[in-house]
Formats: structure tokens, C-alpha cells, sequence
């Protein structure tokens, strides 16, 4: 199988893929401005902006040619629910599902605007199960070491229309490679049944208390961080960690053939 040509800061050819997080509708863009959150339209203007650099050191041909060969891999959703919708009173106003049609309207708009800058391969990951996540557990769970149905259930939702709204696209953009990547069931199953998977935790992070600490507030240091973090699918509140990533990428790459055929 060939090589795909793609984006990289050095401009070689190789299989890096250009990373583009997903946050809310652009209704919120100067509320994220505040948050030092970069907002769609601002992520498109440095994606522009970039294809514009690319030009001048290759020409148009060759620009075209890299950015509608190169990976597009967006993550859509989790904060936006976990650290905003849920703990903001001022979102309550919509429902769970109202949400989720702003965020997957937002998705379709984007992915609309990156086919017209000359993207074709573009991979999103769909919600993991949010419910399960160690910070969701400590702060809706009412001090109970359980996922959280009601909130697996909004991604689930929201996964749905994840799915039919890329199929729409596809039908819509020729010449569109669009894959949603199911990070929901092999995590959930990870989660529910650790030990298949060589794994003694999944409840608990590894990194401090292992039930909130996020970003910086994890590292090597923190107090109580593990020893042994291969033992642990999570490595701090939100994220799994690198040992779960690994077992998460064989069925990811699987999923993404597509993309690189």
C-alpha cells in the first residue's frame, strides 16, 4: 500500500494527519475566545492561513494535492458535555438532545467548510461512553463507583446523529472519505471487563487521587499518581491511558482502512 501524502509542519511526505479539536457552536465562539478555547472559525483561519504558507513553498498543485490526500482526524463532543454542558446552569435551558443537535449541526457546518478548503479524508471519533469517565463518576455519581446510565445514554444520542449526519455527508460531497470512529463500545467493554485486556483498574485513574485531576495537575508528582500505569485503563480523570490507547488503536485502525485505501 502506498504511502498517503500528508500535512506536517516540515512539509514532508509521511503519515501524520492534521488534528483539529472540535468545541462547540459558533454561537459560543466569544465565550471561548475568553476561555483561551480556540473556536471553529478561528481553527479554520489558521487552517487557511497554513494552506497559504503551503503554497508559497510548493505551489498550488502540489498544496492541492496535499491537503486532499492528507488525514483529517477531528474529536467532536466529550468536552463540550463533561466540562461545559453539564456543569454550566446557563446550557440547562436546552435538553441533553438539544445539545447535541447544536454540536452536530456545528460538526456538519465544519466538515462543510473543510471540503470546501479541498480536505477528502476526514476521521472524527464518536462520544465514549462519558459516563464512565473517573471525573464524570466523582462529580454526577453521587459517591457511587458506577458508570452513570443517563449520561452513556446522551452519548449514545448523540452518536446516533454522529452517524446518520456523516452518512448524509457522504451522500452529499462527492468525492468525501468520511469514517466515524467507535471509541464507544471498545472502551465501555474495556471498562466493564479490564481483565481481558491485562487491565486491574478502570474505575480509578492513575494519575493523584485518580478521580478528578486533569491536564496540568497530572504528572509524575502529583501526589499518589501510580507506579504501574499499564495497569489502568484511565491515566487521570478524563483520558485512558497510553496502555489503553494501544489496545483502543487496533480496533481504530481497523475502522479507518478507508481513509488510507
Amino acid at each position: 500500500m502506498s504511502r498517503k501524502a500528508t500535512v506536517s509542519l516540515d512539509m514532508s511526505v509521511d503519515e501524520e494527519a492534521i488534528s483539529i479539536r472540535l468545541g462547540p457552536s459558533e454561537k459560543m465562539d466569544k465565550k471561548l475566545e475568553t476561555q483561551n478555547t480556540l473556536s471553529l472559525t478561528r481553527q479554520l483561519n489558521y487552517y487557511r492561513q497554513y494552506q497559504n504558507e503551503v503554497v508559497s513553498m510548493v505551489g498550488s498543485n502540489n498544496t492541492s494535492a496535499i491537503f486532499s490526500g492528507a488525514i483529517h482526524l477531528l474529536s467532536a463532543g466529550t468536552s463540550d458535555f463533561i466540562q461545559n454542558y453539564y456543569i454550566n446552569p446557563l446550557l440547562r435551558i436546552y435538553s441533553p438532545d438539544q445539545f447535541s443537535y447544536i454540536l452536530i449541526r456545528s460538526y456538519s457546518t465544519f466538515i462543510q467548510n473543510l471540503y470546501a478548503l479541498g480536505a477528502r479524508r476526514i476521521g472524527v471519533t464518536n462520544l465514549p461512553p462519558i459516563g464512565c469517565l473517573p471525573a464524570a463518576i466523582t462529580m454526577f455519581g453521587s459517591g457511587t463507583n458506577e458508570c452513570i446510565p443517563r449520561l452513556n445514554q446522551d452519548a449514545i444520542y448523540f452518536n446516533n446523529k454522529l452517524n446518520s449526519t456523516s452518512q448524509d455527508l457522504k451522500n452529499r460531497l462527492p468525492g468525501l472519505k468520511l469514517v466515524v470512529f467507535n471509541i464507544f463500545q471498545p472502551l465501555l467493554d474495556m471498562i466493564m471487563n479490564p481483565g481481558d485486556n491485562g487491565f486491574f483498574e478502570s474505575r480509578r485513574a492513575c494519575c493523584g487521587t485518580g478521580i478528578l485531576e486533569t491536564s496540568v495537575l497530572c504528572n509524575s508528582r502529583s501526589v499518589g499518581t501510580c507506579t504501574n500505569a499499564t495497569g489502568y485503563v484511565f491515566w487521570d480523570g478524563f483520558h485512558t491511558s497510553e496502555a489503553a490507547n494501544e489496545v483502543l488503536a487496533g480496533d481504530l485502525l481497523q475502522q479507518g482502512f478507508d481513509l488510507i485505501s
